[in-house]
């Protein structure tokens, strides 16, 4: 495990594609809480005029789905058009802005933090966070206001750490997700979160 070492500590490697520098495309996010336990509420077959499945939010879910409403106030090069609050994680798709971004990232291939093919070594953990790129503001700064709000509300909440991405890559994938996104409530007993 050479390398997986910083300051005598095993570390998790970066889960982000050295290849892809997070600035600018769509991509579908998983968010999920700590312990996948259910802070943003419960899902109910509601009354016996609903046959659809209804995702009751907690206070915690009502803020989450309002931040995630109201991202571009906050970050002017993001986007999330389409997102769901289910009660232990959140998916949304995530539109970076390249021509909003504050300034630009450097440019990591050409200074060498990409990942050496020939030595095989992986770029320092100071370099690996420089890479973060704009999704992972985005990501992060939710995450840490809804941490806040129930951190100021007295609301017990955490989050695993991370997250999961995957960039969308055409027009296709983009209708699937926006399907399962748009039925996710209605398949809750079948989603690998369930529980």
């Amino acid at each position: 495990m050479i390398g997986d070492l910083f300051q005598n500590r095993y570390r998790i490697a970066s889960s982000r594609a050295l290849w892809h520098n997070y600035n600018e495309e769509m991509y579908f996010v998983t968010i999920c809480t700590k312990e996948r336990v259910h802070y943003f509420g419960e899902i109910s077959h509601g009354d016996s005029n609903v046959a659809e499945p209804i995702m009751n939010l907690t206070i915690i879910g009502q803020y989450a789905n309002m931040q995630f409403n109201n991202v571009t106030i906050h970050y002017p090069y993001a986007d999330i058009p389409l997102w769901v609050v289910m009660p232990n994680h959140i998916h949304a798709v995530v539109r970076i802005e390249g021509n909003e971004i504050p300034y630009e990232r450097r440019n990591l291939e050409q200074e060498g933090v990409v990942k050496n093919v020939e030595t095989g070594r992986a770029p320092s953990l100071r370099k690996i966070d420089d890479m973060k790129g704009w999704l992972s503001v985005v990501v992060g700064g939710l995450k840490s206001s809804i941490s806040k709000f129930a951190h100021d509300n007295t609301i017990p909440f955490a989050w695993q750490p991370r997250f999961h991405d995957h960039i969308i890559r055409n027009i296709d994938e983009m209708n699937r997700i926006a399907e399962y996104i748009e039925h996710n409530v209605a398949k809750w007993s079948y989603d690998e979160f369930y529980g």
